[in-house]
């Protein structure tokens, strides 16, 4: 499956962004889609992912300004963020996979597909 992330850009802290991942090649519907994000010289963090049944999960440092949401007719996952603060700064990616279980969803490692990221920048 080949992975698109869209939908960064530079904007105010207090401000909202939605990123969106698009999926080619398979039926996204069977997939686990997280969002991951980076900053130099640290590791990819998780940010949220959504399963296939429809359940969702969330980092601590995001629960309740962020939000996952998927379109399963057009192969396409969501994250709105809202209330941004400069900490939130990062290179976002997205990324795949079936079967995972529930205490591997917040590995990078654990995804096999992953999209080339997408640059949120937020100010002060």
């Amino acid at each position: 499956v080949q992975l698109q992330a869209s939908g960064g850009g530079l904007v105010q802290a207090r401000g909202s962004l939605r990123l969106s991942c698009t999926a080619s090649g398979r039926t996204f519907g069977y997939y686990t889609v997280g969002w991951f994000r980076q900053v130099p010289g640290r590791d990819r963090e998780f940010v949220a992912c959504s399963r296939s049944g429809g359940r969702t999960r969330y980092a601590d440092s995001v629960k309740g300004r962020f939000t996952i949401s998927r379109d399963n007719a057009k192969n396409t996952v969501y994250l709105q963020m809202d209330s941004l603060k400069p900490e939130d700064t990062a290179v976002y990616y997205c990324a795949a996979d079936q079967g995972l279980i529930s205490s591997t969803l917040e590995i990078p490692g654990q995804y096999d597909y992953w999209g080339q990221g997408t640059q949120v920048t937020v100010s002060s």
